[in-house]
């Protein structure tokens, strides 16, 4: 539990807040980076009426040194965009996904070489999920500030409270990331750490892709076979749209209304607009667009289409509580949390797929963790 975490010596703050103003400047303090000298990263964004973040401020440590970067000053430096790519460096992060994400949008690049320290910190022992602000206070004994983390992060100057708000996010990274390395190399852990976190970076990647992202409305599920096609040709629609006017996916056009138009196929504007909860705004827009998608999506051949699943059958959950129990005393064994070894949407899935052979999940540290169980496991799923 994180409360018995032993203490570690927190590193001093900064008496004075650096900025790095040039690219050139920042070329040449990016040199330090390598295998043995992790670069601590984080970024400030804001995201309330885009589809995209819009990146506000950079912040990156190298041992005890920190410094703040504006946007324009990182995009235009070659070797952070060399650093950012190269898997030999290891970019301490934490809670990684938004960060990820910013990179991808903004730089165009896929982050490699990434350490999430919240999975660190999870297979460590301090718990699933915790939060960066906890972690800090139990391991390093220092309450943080968070009074600034709603502020206006695009505006300058910044004022003092947000300088040493966004040093903080950085200055506690390294010394976490020795303290997670220590307490797992004695369990043979440390591979473990570097694999789930690129396993969880490319995976974030995937998710944007248009053509899948139908699969996360689970609400679909109840659809005939015909009624998914549909939707999944929605959702494309939606997200490129979302992506084309830089917009939040409700302002375009909502999840639970998507679904509603794939049950309901409408073939004219006013059964389109006769739908509870479409807005007249948006069948004006889109309408014409949308029942050209329906008719099209309707009139394809969807031979191996891939449906959403669907909730666990009352046999399956009987099996599912078996293979549960099953993974959760290894992960209990381990003193790594279920949530990380075996994620429910993971073992649900696997209790539809029914075949453990091929899982890319079940692969890496988790296939060895959970080599002593498998046949177990294969059993369970032949019920």
């Amino acid at each position: 539990m994180a409360s018995s975490l032993p203490a570690v010596a927190a590193p001093p703050a900064p008496e004075i807040i650096h900025w790095i103003e040039t690219p050139q400047e920042l070329d040449k303090w990016l040199a330090a980076a390598s295998s043995e000298q992790p670069l601590a990263l984080d970024t400030e964004f804001e995201r309330v009426n885009t589809f995209y973040p819009i990146p506000g401020l950079v912040q990156l440590g190298l041992g005890d040194q920190y410094c703040l970067v504006d946007p324009d000053v990182a995009e235009a430096s070659v070797v952070f965009r060399e650093v950012l790519a190269n898997p030999e460096i290891p970019k301490l992060l934490y809670a990684m996904s938004e960060d990820l994400e910013l990179f991808r949008h903004w730089l165009g690049i896929e982050l490699t070489g990434v350490v999430d320290l919240q999975i660190g910190a999870a297979m460590a022992g301090a718990g699933f999920s915790l939060g960066y602000a906890r972690l800090v206070e139990t391991l390093f004994g220092e309450t943080l500030d968070k009074s600034a983390t709603r502020s206006d992060w695009l505006a300058r100057p910044l004022s003092d409270a947000q300088q040493r708000y966004a040093v903080d996010d950085i200055r506690f990274l390294e010394p976490m990331y020795r303290w997670v390395l220590e307490s797992l190399k004695s369990r043979d852990l440390v591979e473990a750490l570097f694999e789930e976190s690129q396993r969880f970076a490319s995976e974030l990647a995937a998710q944007d892709n248009p053509e899948q992202h139908y699969l996360k409305l689970r609400g679909g599920w109840a659809l005939n076979p015909e009624q998914q096609a549909v939707l999944k040709e929605l959702v494309r629609w939606r997200e490129l749209e979302c992506q084309r006017r830089d917009m939040p996916r409700n302002r375009v056009f909502a999840d639970a209304l998507l679904i509603l138009v794939a049950e309901r196929l409408p073939e004219s504007m006013r059964a389109l607009g006769d739908i509870q909860g479409v807005p007249s705004g948006a069948v004006r827009r889109y309408g014409e667009t949308i029942l050209e998608l329906v008719r099209d999506a309707r009139a394809a051949d969807n031979a191996g289409f891939e449906r959403i699943a669907p909730p666990l059958s009352r046999d399956q959950q009987a099996s599912f509580k078996q293979l549960k129990r099953t993974v959760r005393k290894v992960a209990e064994a381990a003193d790594i949390p279920l949530e990380l070894v075996a994620p429910r949407k993971r073992l649900e899935k696997l209790m539809q797929d029914g075949e453990l052979d091929g899982n890319p999940f079940f692969q890496g540290w988790r296939e060895d963790l959970l080599a002593p169980v498998r046949s177990q496991i294969e059993d369970i799923l032949k019920q």
